[in-house]
């Protein structure tokens, strides 16, 4: 596809979502748009998010993402130039050899080709299995339309041909279970069709599934409907985890405003307020029994308008349980954090 044709698509869906951000075009073409490390049950997590030409979907509402990203086409080399800055940073180097996952992401779609570059990827994995001596999981984040059968044999002997097997792991937007909530007015374009083709995919070649999910993620939502869905989904992932024989994550994030979004104005109107900690712990607590294991992602990236974010005064404990569990997947003590006892002790001093 032409780059005059996925500009169209970007500007379509930008348009079709009520999206007014600008993108970001004066970031350096040779560097990374961002990039953390992170605490998981999998172990030290390097994340790395890529600056490429902006997502070709960009119409999901809550979604502001592409912000961080550029309009127009960026190519292989500079993209081997962002490769070459992330393994050349002190940061980096000094705990390569303890980083047990790596999650790649250009806030769209790394398996599009025609955004983030084959060249660039192979370049990507080369550079990975030389460096990253101990790492356990490749984690790939992309919409499901891009998998490709060849494309998952490939990167399978490519990650078994480095010191330690590692698995590939591929993360997806689901963003809400309600089909109505997700498609006709989340705008996500995913069915649960397309999901399990998707899953029926990846099965044969032993990847994981990690699956984003937003509580709370439109306005005028309750907040015990959003627990609800939530709940719906952990259901659903699980049957599916069985059935497939497939490793899913749940990802969990409490939706904030996202600036230059349609959230952004129900957030001023007062018809969008972000979920409580305290109930995504709720949400969290009932994948116990599951098959599951789940991270919640406590970052708004900087993209929350100012009193958009879902962390409030008084959530300290809370989001010091949740970071404990996702490094421990421990229940019971997130459990202890939301207990009537624990909430007097923090209240009372």
């Amino acid at each position: 596809m032409t780059t005059d044709n996925i500009e169209k698509q970007i500007k379509t869906g930008s348009l079709a979502g009520g999206k007014t951000y600008a993108f970001n075009e004066e970031h350096d073409q040779k560097t990374p748009a961002q990039m953390w490390f992170q605490n998981s049950v999998d172990g030290l997590t390097l994340f790395i998010v890529f600056y490429t030409q902006a997502c070709r979907w960009s119409r999901c509402m809550g979604c502001n993402l592409p912000s961080k990203s550029s309009y127009h086409h960026v190519g292989y080399k500079d993209i081997i130039a962002q490769i070459d800055h992330v393994f050349s940073l002190p940061e980096v180097l000094t705990k390569r050899h303890v980083i047990r996952k790596l999650i790649i992401s250009n806030n769209g779609s790394i398996l599009d080709q025609d955004t983030f570059s084959s060249t660039a990827l192979l370049y990507l994995m080369a550079k990975i299995n030389l460096n990253f001596t101990n790492l356990d999981i490749l984690t790939l984040e992309t919409r499901p339309e891009f998998v490709e059968i060849e494309e998952l044999e490939f990167l399978s002997r490519t990650l078994a041909e480095g010191d330690t097997p590692t698995l590939l792991e591929l993360g997806i937007g689901f963003e809400a279970f309600d089909e109505t909530i997700r498609n006709d007015t989340f705008n996500k374009g995913l069915t649960l069709e397309t999901f399990e083709r998707f899953i029926g995919q990846v099965s044969p070649f032993n990847c994981r599934v990690k699956c984003y999910f937003m509580q709370k993620p439109i306005p005028n939502f309750s907040d015990s409907d959003a627990l609800a869905d939530i709940i719906h989904a952990i259901d659903y992932l699980n049957d599916m985890s069985i059935r497939y024989n497939v490793r899913i994550n749940m990802h969990l994030n409490p939706t904030y405003a996202a600036y230059g979004t349609p959230l952004e104005q129900s957030f001023y109107e007062g018809t969008f307020v972000p979920p409580k900690l305290v109930d995504v712990v709720q949400a969290v607590l009932y994948a116990e029994d599951s098959s599951l294991t789940l991270f919640v992602g406590l970052f708004d990236e900087g993209l929350a308008v100012e009193g958009g974010s879902f962390i409030r005064e008084g959530d300290e404990h809370l989001i010091k349980a949740l970071e404990t569990f996702n490094r421990t997947q421990n229940f019971k003590q997130l459990q202890q954090a939301v207990s009537p006892r624990t909430f007097c002790s923090n209240t009372t001093g």
